[in-house]
Formats: structure tokens, sequence, C-alpha cells
């Protein structure tokens, strides 16, 4: 049986990692790369005997990410995030894929779905949205994006049935603390690379976000929660840009 590394990163993050450290146990190997934490998040994963903790100063999603899978020692990655949880069936799904004499593909889309405010997306983009996360690491890695990173990958790819549980926030003041660290993060990258935006795209993109993302991306079918994070979504947005058209009036 090919055996696997599970990598995840982290910073503070023990009201979750828990979770996800008992989804991913049975792996062979588990490498969390901390970014310093000042919670517990390190002491937690120091009770898996087969986690083992590496410190480094957060370099940006892609770079951390790729960091992490260089310290793995196997070939065989499951890349997962701090929030999430990988469920019991795609644990068999992937054993079974490891238990063979040879691996024709060398990475694999798991499909990923989205929690919000307790609430299960079941409808929408948020549901079962396949990401590259288990792959053979001698065919590719993270890209070096700082945010919305990625897997680059050499070779065939195919796409797993069962899905990872994304626990994306505890609470809305999360959901907010991580809006303003995403938002800081996209103004920052786009200046650097000389992209500008004008004060009225941002005005007009609004409303038209929100109706792409509740009725034409099917949240309206998520309820209460649905309604909510197609607001916030679209709101993202504006100020995202908002934040480039200001930083660019500093220049």
């Amino acid at each position: 049986m090919h055996k696997l590394s599970t990598v995840i990163i982290t910073l503070n993050e023990e009201k979750r990692i828990r979770q996800t450290l008992e989804s991913v146990k049975w792996c062979d190997e588990i490498i969390v790369v901390d970014s310093g934490s000042t919670d517990k998040t390190l002491e937690i994963c120091k009770e898996y005997s087969n986690c083992k903790v590496y410190s480094q100063v957060f370099l940006g999603f892609g770079p951390q990410k790729k960091f992490a899978v260089g310290k793995a020692s196997h070939d065989w990655i499951l890349a997962i995030d701090a929030d999430e949880v990988v469920t019991d069936a795609l644990k068999d799904e992937i054993c079974g894929i490891l238990s063979l004499p040879v691996i024709a593909d060398t990475g694999f889309y798991i499909p990923i779905t989205h929690i919000f405010m307790k609430r299960v997306f079941n409808h929408g983009a948020e549901s079962k949205q396949p990401h590259l996360r288990f792959f053979n690491k001698q065919y590719g890695n993270f890209n070096t994006l700082k945010l919305h990173e990625g897997v680059e990958i050499n070779g065939s790819q195919s796409y797993l049935k069962n899905e990872i549980l994304h626990y994306s926030y505890t609470d809305i003041y999360h959901y907010f603390q991580k809006f303003n660290d995403y938002s800081e993060t996209y103004k920052n990258e786009a200046g650097k690379n000389g992209k500008k935006t004008g004060k009225l795209m941002p005005v007009f993109r609004l409303p038209l976000d929100f109706f792409k993302q509740y009725f034409v991306r099917g949240n309206f079918m998520n309820g209460y929660p649905g309604f909510v994070w197609s607001i916030y979504s679209a709101f993202y947005i504006f100020v995202k840009y908002t934040k480039l058209y200001e930083s660019n009036l500093k220049k």
C-alpha cells in the first residue's frame, strides 16, 4: 500500500484543529506547519503520535503549503486546511486508491462542501466544488500565489466522488477577521502587479455580484445562511476593489 502524508498549515486553530486531525489520524504521517500560534494549537497537534510540527513565518498561502509538502516523507500528499474534515467515505475512497499496485493518475480532485452558520451548503457553487488536493509530489506541488493558491501538476488527473467538509468560519466575527485579511492581501498583491480600478466599478458590481451569488449560483436554496453568504460575498468584492482604489490614491 502506498504511504500517505497529510499536510496542514495552521495559525491559532485550537477551536477546529482537533476535528481536522481526528479525520486524518489514519494517515501514515501528518505534517503541520505553524506560523506562530499563541493558543493551544500546537499542544493539540502533539497529542497525535504521527503528527510532525514545523514552525515557519507565514510566506503566503501557496508558498506556505509548498513548504509543508517539502517536509513530507512520502510521495502521496493529501492537502487539507485546518478548518476541513475528511469524511469517512472519502477516507475509504483514498485508501482504495493507495492499495492499488500502480496508481495511473498523478492527482485527484476532491469535492469540497462549504458549511456556514451551521448549514451544509448542498446547493450552489460552494457545494462539492472540486479542488486538486490528493496528488503525487513527484509530479507537482502548490504554486507560489499568496492568495487563491492551487496545485500545479503534470500527468493525468481524476475526480473523486466523496467530499471534504469545509467549516470555514467559527462565527460571523471570525468571518470578518478573515475578510479583512484576504482583502488586504488582494490589495497588496494587485498593487504590486500594477492593477488599478475606478471608483464606480465596485459600486456597479455590488448588486450584480449579489444577484449572481444568490440566484445564478443557487444560494437561495441554502436558506437564510445562503442569503447571508451571498450578501457577504458581494460585499467582499466591493471592499477589496475599494481598498485597491484607495491605495492607488495614496501613490
